[in-house]
């Protein structure tokens, strides 16, 4: 309590998350805790009549995400998942250019989420259970943006590894989802030293290639408020190569991921819709699980979405 009020000295702290949930004062429940206590803490906060946002993961399985799903239906209560990179530069740049049809249709996106921590910590994290491992950590952002800018894939093929010295769960991670004429490879590791590309796309008449991350966490942990001067600002260009050889540098479009939250208070309102309807996070997880099952089975698989939820999906896309 001592440290958050002092930054904070009129936020209320509370001993436990039920006395929390139980706060009839509290209409909006945020759950940023562990990935495994995601689901039980999603239902009993449902259950209290409270508007939800999960932190990503959405849930462990697809079984818990379809629970809370349904609950939230039958509650009439808004239910939300941070998938807050929706509103990162790096991608918003990326979706833009395709968007404006600068390389013509896409064959080929590559989208990776790289780190350089050899030393594996005594965090839940990088520990042996459920919910940990990279896959988990960084994969639901990855699959987020592809969905959105490609849809529902029709297979998935994944490879996930421990090859850190003492690793617990995945650090390595390589998924590439299927579609028709397309290709979509998403990778995630924490033994990449001096970084890769965030985003390298190919195309009928060009590719695109977008080199550095969004900075909205790095101006956090340094002590930037989000809204402050400079906030969201990205100086690293997307980088256009055409067909006739030349090339040609883009300005990053600003990212600001406070306008996830600005949309739940707006739904909540009745002023606008979910920013990240339910059926979308439950997308996120089937893709997320059906990677596991690949990479066990050494095959590629189909993501398990029932036919209802695949029109769902689409009618609330």
């Amino acid at each position: 309590p001592e440290k958050v009020q002092g930054d904070w000295p009129e936020v209320r702290v509370y001993p436990d998350p039920e006395t929390l949930i139980m706060d009839p004062d509290i209409g909006l429940v945020v759950i940023a805790s562990p990935n495994a206590t995601h689901a039980p803490l999603g239902r009993r906060a449902l259950d209290q009549g409270k508007a939800v946002v999960i932190d990503k993961p959405f849930t462990l399985t697809m079984a818990e995400a379809r629970d809370l799903v349904t609950q939230a239906e039958a509650t009439g209560r808004l239910l939300s998942v941070f998938h807050n990179r929706r509103w990162d530069s790096d991608f918003l740049t990326v979706r833009r250019a395709i968007g404006d049809g600068l390389i013509g249709r896409v064959t080929h996106f590559e989208s990776r989420f790289d780190r350089f921590r050899p030393e594996v910590r005594a965090r839940w994290r990088e520990q042996a259970g459920g919910g940990s491992g990279v896959w988990y950590d960084l994969g639901p952002h990855l699959v987020d943006q592809a969905l959105l800018m490609f849809g529902l894939p029709e297979r998935v093929m994944a490879n996930l590894a421990a090859l850190r010295s003492g690793a617990e769960t995945d650090d390595w991670a390589h998924v590439i989802l299927i579609y028709g004429d397309c290709r979509v490879t998403l990778q995630a590791s924490m033994l990449v030293a001096g970084g890769t590309c965030r985003f390298l796309v190919h195309g009928a008449t060009g590719s695109l290639e977008k080199r550095h991350a969004d900075r909205q966490e790095a101006q956090l942990l340094g002590g930037l408020t989000p809204g402050n001067s400079g906030w969201g600002e990205d100086p690293d260009p997307l980088i256009l190569y055409s067909a006739d050889g030349s090339t040609r540098q883009i300005a990053a479009q600003a990212g600001d991921q406070r306008a996830f939250y600005i949309g739940v208070r707006d739904a909540m309102r009745g002023l606008s819709g979910n920013p990240v309807p339910p059926i979308q996070a439950l997308a996120v997880m089937a893709v997320v699980e059906a990677a596991v099952r690949s990479s066990a089975e050494g095959a590629s698989v189909d993501i398990g979405l029932s036919e209802a939820e695949r029109a769902r999906w689409a009618a609330d896309r």
